[in-house]
């Protein structure tokens, strides 16, 4: 029996952890969506827009849900001309 509860419990900080890095990941991907959003690509350079083109892609390529909670982590929301607007 005791080595139940040391797995369940165990399992239960691994839980948290994971639970975590999750919500600093939401934070990271929001703050990128935010940032990728408020860019005008025509005023970049070169590489820079293939870089804004590949993250804009793996976000765009996120399921809906996901990328709702990685704008809520960070308090922004797309609006409805695109823009992305973080608020306070």
């Amino acid at each position: 029996m005791r080595q139940h509860s040391e797995r369940v419990s165990m399992l239960s900080r691994e839980l948290d952890i994971l639970m975590g890095e999750r919500q600093s990941l939401l934070q990271v991907v929001g703050a990128t969506a935010a940032l990728i959003a408020s860019l005008d690509s025509r005023l970049l350079p070169l590489g820079a827009v293939k870089s804004a083109d590949l993250v804009a892609t793996t976000i765009n390529a996120l399921p809906d849900e996901t990328l709702r909670d990685a704008l809520a982590a960070v308090h922004a929301e797309i609006e409805k001309e695109g823009d992305c607007v973080v608020s306070s």
